[in-house]
């Protein structure tokens, strides 16, 4: 069991394939596994503000699947390992939403030939929808920072305004003698 374990991939599944063929031919163009963002997502689709994460069903615990069943033999030690799994994949998805990017996760059982275009659809839908709304959350900042700006502007300028009102009020000779003594 240790080396058919061991001969899995983490990276370059198909499933993963599956999903970045689909994107390719769809026109989504995208990164791979981008070890600066937490949980080195395996799909970032940067234009649209999205990290995908392609998940095995056993490996990430995929509640209510069939394909998730914990070995017979060494359980406590694969229980506490997906567990473990699923614990950083939650902090990871947390991390990335609190950086504002929209986290997909596909499951190795949505992408069998039967559900598999059905997924893939949504999958696109979604991504477009992500884009609408991060389009959407980028003019918002835009408007905000334009009207930040145009806030410090009246300030300074009311600033000036004062500065400029105080010096009318002190007399002109007050002025000059404090020239003289510098």
């Amino acid at each position: 069991r240790s080396y058919n374990m061991s001969r899995i991939r983490s990276k370059d599944t198909s499933p993963e394939k599956i999903v970045r063929h689909y994107l390719y031919h769809e026109g989504f163009r995208y990164r791979l596994n981008v070890r600066k963002l937490p949980g080195t997502p395996d799909i970032v689709l940067r234009k649209w503000h999205t990290v995908i994460f392609v998940n095995g069903c056993f490996w990430h615990g995929h509640k209510g699947c069939k394909d998730f069943v914990i070995p017979k033999t060494n359980t406590d030690f694969w229980t506490a390992k997906i567990r473990r799994n699923a614990e950083r994949d939650a902090a990871s998805t947390e991390l990335l939403q609190a950086m504002g990017w929209h986290v997909i996760t596909v499951w190795e059982c949505e992408l069998k030939p039967d559900k598999r275009d059905a997924t893939l659809t949504s999958l696109t839908a979604q991504l477009r929808d992500n884009r609408q709304s991060w389009l959407v959350e980028k003019e918002i900042r835009r408007v905000r920072r334009k009207q930040n700006a145009l806030r410090q502007q009246q300030a300074r300028d009311r600033y000036d305004s004062l500065i400029a009102e105080i010096c009318l009020e002190i007399p002109e000779s007050v002025v000059r003698e404090s020239l003289k003594e510098e």
